[in-house]
């Protein structure tokens, strides 16, 4: 669900609309979504933040927004210096596009990840690609491997 053209570790951001698009710039670059996906994450944030804690956003676009995303997918995004996301530091965003209650259970497991400080703290710091694909590739599969 995550592709390694979808993972960007040194991101800038002139805030936080910008950094949405960035999410959804990358989500569009591995071909899960039209371009008005974007537009509908930050509608979706000006109704109501995405913002979960521990220095992590999780943009996502508005229920009309569905009829724009080709296929499931992430997209994985840090600002090292950290994003201003309406009085909090965000540096990761991981953004997410998801047909039909897909971005629930996406939902949910990203809440279980990012209640592990030790795994959100690999999240915003690491240099490695290959280890933010891993750790969330449980995200939203039903495959066993």
């Amino acid at each position: 669900m995550l592709e390694p053209a979808a993972v960007r570790l040194d991101a800038v951001a002139t805030g936080r609309d910008d950094a949405i698009r960035q999410c959804g710039e990358a989500l569009l670059a591995v071909g899960a979504i039209d371009s008005s996906y974007v537009d509908s994450m930050i509608q979706r944030e000006r109704s109501i933040s995405t913002y979960v804690g521990e220095g992590v956003a999780i943009p996502h676009g508005t229920l009309d927004g569905k009829e724009s995303v080709r296929r499931d997918a992430l997209s994985f995004v840090r600002f090292p210096d950290g994003v201003d996301w309406d009085g909090n530091l965000v540096q990761v965003c991981i953004g997410i596009a998801a047909k039909g209650d897909g971005h629930i259970g996406i939902l949910s497991s990203l809440a279980r990840i990012l209640m592990d400080p030790a795994q959100a703290k690999t999240l915003r710091e690491t240099n490695d690609a290959e280890a933010v694909i891993e750790l969330l590739a449980p995200v939203g599969e039903d495959e066993d491997e």
